[in-house]
C-alpha cells in the first residue's frame, strides 16, 4: 500500500503531479492511500512499489480536468482517492467523460458544483475590515468560515479586484496574503480573525435604512444568505429583528396617507427646467466611441468584428434608434450601411430629412449571428443583452440630447421605453423616455425588407416613408428642424 501526503497549501497541484506519476507506473487506486497535511499515517500504509519502467501519462479531456480538479476541493476526505480512480478509468476508455449514468463521474460533477457555488458564496460575503498598513497601500484584512478548502481558487478573484491595495483573508486552515501585488498562501495561524471596526456600525445603520419589509421574502433570502455565513456578516445581527418587524412595519406603510414632496424638490425641478440645455460635445462623444469600442458588457463582443457606434452631428435635434449592426455594418463599423440602411437612406431623402444632419444608432452596438455556412445569420437580441448595451444608448442621448427620438423596432422601442411588446398597436404613436423625452415609434427597415408579398412591401415601404414625414412634422411643433437641427 503507498501513502502520499499532500501539502496543506497548493494540494490540488500536488495531488495532479502525484496522480500522473501514479498512473504513468501503472499503481492501481486501491493501492493507494491520500491524505492531507503531516499527521499519524495509514496502519498498512508502505513503502511505494518498485517501477521497473514508466508508462504513458493519462490524457483526459480538457473538461474532466476542470470538473475534477475543482471537485478536490470538496470537503469529502475520499476525494482524491475517488479522483484518481476516475482518472485511470477515463484514460482507460472504460468510462466516458460526461456521462451522468455513471455514480463516480455524476459524484465528481455534483462535488464540483458545490463546490462552485461555495466560491460564489465566499466572493459574496467577505467582508474586509481596515487595518494599519504597512507600506503606501491601504491594508484591509477579512475572517470567512468556507463550506470547502477553497481558500486558493477563490482568492485570484479578490486580487483582480483589489488589486492596488493590501488584504489578508483568513479562514480555519489557509489565509491568503495580498502584499505588493503578490499573492500568497499560509496555514492559518491561532487568533487570525480581525477585530471590528467602525465601518462596521456604519454599515449596519445603511443596511437598516435600506432594508424594505414589504418586499421581504424570507426563504429567497435565505437560500442566497444561508444562515451558517450570518456569524461573520456585519449586518447579519440585524436580520432576526428585521423580520419580526417587517409585518408592522409593512402595515404601516400600507396605512400611511400618500405624502407630497418636499417644496425644495419642486423648486429644483423649475430650476433644472428653466436652465438652458448645455450644447452636446463633439469631443465627448468620440471619446464614448472610442469606450465603446472595448465593450465586453455582454458576450456578444466576442463573436463580433467591432462595436458599430453611433454617428451624426453632437447637436442633432432628430435621433434614429435601431436594433443592432448587421453583416454589413459589422464589417464596416457605421449603423445602416446595408440593405436595410439602404431603404433607411431612400425613405429620409424623400421625407426631406438629411441623412448628415440627424443622428443614427442602435440598441445594441455588436452583431449578433447564427454562423450557416460563410453566410453569418441575424439573431435577434435577447433581453439582458439589450439591458447591458442600455449603458451606451443612454449616454448617447445624454450627450445628443434630441428633441425628438424615433425607434425602428421592438429592440429599440424596448430600449427606449421600457417595453417592446405591441408594436404594430403602437406604430405612428408618440411616447416618452424615462427622461420625457418624445419618441415616435415605426417599424424597423429590415422588417419591410422581409416581406415575402411584393405588393405587401411596397404598402409597407409608403407607410414607413409616411412615419418619417410625420416625425419630422412632429419635430417642427417641438421647435426644432430635421435638415439642420437648429431651433425653429
Amino acid at each position: 500500500m503507498r501513502e502520499v501526503v499532500l501539502p496543506v497549501i497548493g494540494t490540488v497541484a500536488a495531488w495532479r503531479e502525484e496522480a500522473r506519476a501514479l498512473a504513468r507506473a501503472g499503481v492501481p487506486a486501491e493501492a493507494v492511500v491520500w491524505r492531507v497535511g503531516a499527521g499519524a499515517g495509514d496502519l498498512f500504509a508502505g513503502a511505494p512499489p518498485a517501477v521497473s519502467a514508466p508508462g504513458r501519462a493519462p490524457k483526459l479531456p480538457r473538461a474532466a480536468v476542470e470538473a475534477i480538479e475543482t471537485a478536490l476541493c470538496h470537503r469529502d476526505p475520499e476525494r482524491f482517492a475517488r479522483a484518481y480512480a476516475l482518472v485511470l478509468r477515463l484514460s482507460a476508455g472504460a468510462v466516458r467523460w460526461a456521462d451522468r449514468s455513471d455514480p463516480a463521474v455524476r459524484r465528481i460533477l455534483a462535488q464540483a458544483k458545490a463546490v462552485q457555488r461555495d466560491i460564489h458564496k465566499m466572493h459574496a460575503f467577505v467582508r474586509f475590515r481596515e487595518i494599519p498598513p504597512v507600506g503606501p497601500r491601504r491594508a484591509f484584512a477579512a475572517w470567512f468560515e468556507p463550506g470547502h478548502p477553497i481558500v486558493e481558487a477563490a482568492a485570484p478573484f479578490f486580487a483582480r479586484r483589489f488589486g492596488d491595495m493590501d488584504w489578508v483573508i483568513a479562514t480555519p486552515a489557509v489565509t491568503a496574503r495580498f502584499v505588493g501585488g503578490v499573492l500568497g498562501f499560509v496555514e492559518t495561524a491561532p487568533g487570525a480573525r480581525p477585530p471590528e471596526d467602525a465601518t462596521e456600525e456604519l454599515w449596519r445603520v445603511y443596511y437598516a435604512s435600506i432594508f424594505n419589509p414589504a418586499r421581504l421574502m424570507v426563504k429567497a433570502m435565505q437560500a442566497e444568505m444561508p444562515k451558517r455565513y450570518w456569524r461573520n456578516l456585519p449586518e447579519a445581527r440585524l436580520i432576526p429583528g428585521l423580520i419580526r418587524e417587517a409585518p408592522r412595519r409593512a402595515d404601516a406603510m400600507r396605512a400611511a396617507p400618500p405624502t407630497e414632496p418636499p417644496a425644495r424638490r419642486a423648486m429644483a425641478a423649475r430650476a433644472m427646467a428653466a436652465r438652458p440645455a448645455p450644447a452636446a460635445d463633439a469631443d465627448a462623444l468620440a471619446a464614448l466611441r472610442a469606450e465603446a469600442s472595448g465593450c465586453t458588457r455582454c458576450p456578444l463582443h466576442r463573436p463580433a468584428t467591432r462595436t458599430v457606434f453611433g454617428e451624426g452631428p453632437a447637436t442633432a435635434a432628430l435621433m434614429f434608434v435601431g436594433e443592432q449592426p448587421g453583416d454589413r455594418e459589422d464589417l464596416a463599423g457605421r449603423p445602416f450601411v446595408g440593405p436595410a440602411g439602404a431603404l433607411f437612406d431612400a425613405a429620409l431623402a424623400a421625407a426631406g430629412i438629411g441623412r448628415s444632419e440627424v443622428y443614427v444608432t442602435n440598441a445594441v452596438k455588436h452583431f449578433k449571428f447564427a454562423p450557416h455556412g460563410r453566410r453569418r445569420l441575424h439573431r435577434s437580441p435577447e433581453r439582458g443583452e439589450v439591458e447591458a448595451c442600455r449603458w451606451w444608448l443612454d449616454r448617447e442621448r445624454r450627450l445628443i440630447r434630441p428633441r425628438l427620438i424615433v425607434a425602428m423596432g421592438a429592440t429599440a422601442c424596448a430600449a427606449l421605453t421600457g417595453t417592446g411588446a405591441g408594436l404594430l398597436r403602437r406604430r405612428g404613436g408618440v411616447e416618452r423616455t424615462a427622461e420625457g423625452t418624445p419618441v415616435f415609434v415605426t417599424l424597423h427597415p429590415a422588417a419591410i425588407l422581409r416581406q415575402p408579398d411584393p405588393v405587401r412591401r411596397a404598402e409597407e415601404r409608403g407607410r414607413f416613408l409616411a412615419d418619417l414625414a410625420a416625425a419630422r412634422a412632429l419635430l417642427e411643433r417641438l421647435g426644432g428642424h430635421a435638415a439642420t437641427g437648429a431651433p425653429a
